[in-house]
């Protein structure tokens, strides 16, 4: 494999794809929950078909489906890569303007449309590594979406590669581009059957060279709590205030469990959202940890918490409502080793140092590792997502698309 030899094509798609507005919406109930983020979704579909990967396909539910056929003698697991299309709703997709910075220095990055957003080098550690390379960022008014269009990129090079390099061994490939991975329904209406994989990588990372086993178990927490009224003029001894009684349930949550005094594998409860009035209150939190075991603990913590303030309160109720959102995919990934050691032998052989992670929070792969399809999450060199400041550097997107041909080659060679 010549990769000196090779035109790439992630730059020129991932400029093309972050321009296109695919923001997800997490108030929608539809799926996908915005139809924008079909817009991509039809482009990547006739992109592969134009590269002679005939059964691409876009479902009803804005799944994208293809396949690249085995050319290998043996008999390979299917191997699947995948990448979301929506983009963050914590800060605005419409409009997206992507500048590249070549030849970096080294210096801070003022963006030229808002000079109050800049990417100062002392902030952002990772830019100490990209000296002399080529960096993409937003013009300052909107994120940039490299999470995850530098994944779709990436993953759309190597499939361009491969067909254009018979002589590469591969077996049978699935490319699946998800909607709404950001608002957490990315593998809601994956059909895992009709996928047919062995296996699966998410091209979803950040740092070059990481390749990440774990991630959070997560779960959601609504409590919804029942005041007592009166008028205010008389509502002495009498009234009991939702609104209060919330403020004091948020309040005791312990200040080293929260996301502002947390990190590696520290775990925590973290309240993101409140409503209601004097009679009705709702919380909403979403609670994090690295196993089961101290995830349920954090929720029969914060049940604690409400039993207690609302024993000051004899004409209240609440109610204490349990989602679960995802498990930490490391409890799938340990039974299949192999998944992780070819990924770390494929980033080895690109000429980068592996470096295996965890992540605080979760991908596709976390839910798509419990249906079936054992699927950490390999780098895509996006960096300060969800924001304006996001940026990615093009060698580093060149490398995760070195990784995807290393890596598919690997499973027929071991096979």
């Amino acid at each position: 494999m010549d990769f000196n030899q090779y035109n790439y094509t992630v730059t020129e798609r991932f400029v093309r794809y972050a321009k296109i507005d695919t923001q997800s919406d997490p108030e929608s109930i539809n799926c996908p929950s915005t139809e924008k983020q079909k817009d991509l979704s039809r482009i990547l579909v006739k992109e592969l078909k134009e590269m002679g990967i005939k059964d691409a396909e876009l479902d009803e539910h804005g799944y994208v489906y293809g396949t690249i056929e085995s050319n290998s003698e043996k008999v390979v697991p299917v191997i699947c890569f995948c990448s979301h299309v929506d983009t963050s709703p914590d800060c605005s997709g419409t409009n997206v303007n992507p500048i590249i910075h070549e030849n970096y220095a080294g210096q801070d990055i003022i963006l030229p449309n808002d000079t109050s957003q800049k990417i100062i080098f002392i902030e952002h550690p990772a830019l100490a590594d990209q000296i002399g390379n080529d960096i993409i960022t937003a013009d300052g008014n909107t994120l940039l979406g490299a999470d995850n269009k530098a994944g779709v990129a990436e993953i759309m090079d190597a499939a361009n590669y491969l067909m254009l390099h018979p002589e590469v061994k591969h077996g049978k490939i699935r490319i699946l581009f998800t909607p709404d991975e950001e608002i957490g329904r990315g593998a809601d209406k994956v059909n895992i059957k009709k996928l047919g994989a062995d296996f699966g990588y998410t091209m979803d990372g950040e740092t070059i060279g990481h390749i990440e086993n774990e991630t959070f178990s997560a779960d959601a927490v609504t409590i919804k709590i029942n005041g007592f009224t009166t008028h205010p003029g008389f509502a002495k001894d009498k009234m009991q205030h939702a609104i209060k009684i919330a403020s004091q349930i948020i309040n005791q949550i312990p200040k080293d469990k929260t996301p502002e005094t947390t990190e590696n594998k520290q775990p925590f409860i973290h309240p993101t959202g409140i409503n209601g009035g004097l009679e009705k209150v709702e919380i909403k939190f979403i609670v994090r940890a690295f196993d089961t075991e101290t995830l349920l603990a954090l929720e029969e913590e914060l049940k604690n918490i409400t039993n207690q303030v609302l024993l000051n309160y004899n004409k209240c109720s609440f109610e204490f409502i349990v989602t679960q959102q995802y498990r930490n995919m490391r409890e799938v990934l340990d039974k299949h080793p192999n998944v992780v050691n070819h990924a770390i032998e494929a980033i080895t052989r690109t000429g980068v140092k592996p470096v295996l992670s965890s992540i605080r929070g979760g991908t596709d792969g976390s839910r798509l590792s419990f249906m079936g399809l054992p699927c950490p999450n390999i780098y895509a060199g996006e960096h300060a997502f969800h924001s304006k400041q996001e940026w990615v550097s093009i060698q580093d997107m060149k490398k995760a698309v070195e990784t995807i041909i290393q890596l598919v080659n690997i499973w027929e060679e071991k096979s």
